[in-house]
């Protein structure tokens, strides 16, 4: 995170009049010049003294600054419901549009660890589901963190084995989730609730849940130590699709006219306060980044994700698991504010976060300014 300007230090030189000093003896008129040219003086120094106070004063807010960021860091997941940062980092849209500033990322595996580290500062913005953001704002009292756009909706499935048929059949199994407070883990402890089913944090209870590196919990299905999980693309395709899994759950199936919000942008709050302007030019890039998703060709999407996928996970996907990841997917600017008052009683009920008023946590004005039409915050923040 950009450092905060030093305070400008009180200017040296600065006479210093002492109260009570004796002055010597003069006419009556000198007397009174060099009364009112001490007073002023002593006004002077008082006002210069509060100045210094208050510039030094560390906790006073800090004045938001027109000069864009030196650097700016940005985290994402190796994952294709994040594409809108695979295509906006790989094609340069991103990078172009911060102008002089530093574009600099890294890839996470799950909400959690990317919160950690852009409340630590070592990133700025990032890309991540709902949940996080969520619990990052609850524990910081509105903060932390602000929801500037939306990225994909779409793109999350329970997937199991085959012998596997109904809820009912997972009463002792072993379930996988990304990480623990995750927006799958959130998904999947909650609809198990719904279905009579007691799951605890520690992985205890009527079911078993194992948060677990994505990658992990495609070797670990394959091994039969595995009876399930809840992933988000490619990862659910990739159970599928090469594991032999079958999807007992399509979550877009829970939610009303099957919208959900699966990943969105934040920026910390401190950073877009300091930076405005290197927000604003972040979110024309995203915003770019999404239409290009939407408009270019299946097979340039396809190709353009899957080179990325393989610098950050080591190898491309099979055509066949791409094609059915992205055909659940929808890439869309829009966070789907309206579903986050569900997605907090979510994390409630999985007890991952707490009862909270989560009033203020998206800032849309600039996203808005930046497409020239009105994204609501459903009363949840500004729009």
């Amino acid at each position: 995170m950009a450092n905060t300007p030093e305070s400008q230090k009180p200017t040296s030189g600065t006479k210093r009049i002492v109260a009570g000093q004796k002055q010597p003896k003069a006419k009556r008129r000198r007397v009174l010049e060099i009364g009112l040219a001490a007073g002023l003086v002593l006004l002077i120094g008082a006002g210069a003294a509060v100045a210094s106070v208050v510039s030094n004063n560390n906790q006073a807010a800090p004045v938001p600054s027109a000069t864009p960021a030196a650097e700016l860091k940005l985290g994402y997941f190796s994952n294709v419901t994040h594409a809108p940062a695979l295509v906006g980092t790989s094609k340069g849209i991103i990078a172009k549009e911060l102008g002089e500033t530093k574009l600099s990322t890294q890839v996470f595996n799950a909400g959690p660890a990317a919160i950690e580290a852009l409340n630590a500062g070592a990133i700025d913005a990032t890309y991540i589901g709902p949940n996080p953001a969520i619990n990052s704002f609850v524990k910081s009292n509105g903060e932390s963190v602000s929801i500037i756009a939306g990225a994909a909706a779409g793109g999350a499935q329970l997937v199991v084995k085959p012998k596997i048929n109904s809820a009912a059949d997972l009463k002792g199994k072993i379930l996988a989730s990304p990480q623990l407070g995750g927006t799958q883990d959130v998904a999947l402890r909650a609809w198990l609730l719904d279905q009579g089913f007691k799951t605890n944090t520690d992985g205890s209870g009527d079911v078993n849940i194992n948060p677990t590196e994505n990658a992990q919990s495609l070797k670990l299905f394959q091994d039969g130590k595995l009876d399930g999980a809840w992933l988000p693309e490619p990862w659910a395709s990739r159970l599928v699709l090469e594991a032999g899994a079958k999807v007992l759950v399509d979550e877009k199936d829970l939610w009303e006219k099957g919208d959900f919000t699966t990943t969105i942008l934040i920026v910390n709050k401190k950073f877009a306060a300091e930076h405005p302007e290197t927000v604003k030019a972040l979110l024309k890039g995203h915003v770019e980044s999404v239409n290009w998703l939407n408009t270019a060709s299946a097979e340039e999407k396809a190709s353009t994700i899957n080179a990325v996928l393989k610098d950050t996970a080591g190898k491309p996907l099979p055509a066949n698991v791409i094609t059915r990841a992205l055909q659940n997917i929808k890439f869309t600017t829009d966070p789907l504010a309206g579903t986050y008052k569900k997605l907090l009683d979510d994390g409630v009920k999985a007890g991952t976060t707490k009862e909270a008023d989560i009033n203020g946590i998206f800032d849309l004005r600039a996203l808005n300014e930046v497409e020239g039409k009105k994204t609501s915050a459903a009363g949840l923040g500004q729009d």
